[in-house]
């Protein structure tokens, strides 16, 4: 799947889905249930399953999570390749310097 720049900042511009992206930094692999947990425990989100759910859709079609099905359960891991891609597009190790 090609992801583009404005589907990763797009879906970085909603701030419960940043929220979910900070969960699985700290713990990754999490299903559907847990991270609705830790959103309304720690963060106070209230939103329903199913808009949690939606959420995660954006991400994974983003390119900023991935899935894995586990008997019933889908756990929901972090994927930063897309971060990596957009760094790398504008940041330098070192400046450049143009001769005029």
């Amino acid at each position: 799947m090609v992801v583009g720049v404005g589907d990763v900042y797009q879906a970085l511009a909603d701030h419960t889905r940043r929220l979910i992206l900070d969960e699985l930094t700290e713990r990754d692999g999490q299903t559907l249930f847990e991270i609705c947990g830790r959103l309304a425990t720690r963060h106070r989100v209230g939103s329903s399953r199913q808009a949690i759910s939606q959420h995660l859709d954006v991400l994974e079609a983003a390119g900023l999570i991935v899935t894995r099905r586990q008997g019933r359960y889908k756990f929901h891991h972090l994927d930063t390749r897309p971060l990596r891609s957009i760094t790398e597009r504008w940041l330098r190790s070192e400046p450049t310097e143009e001769t005029p």
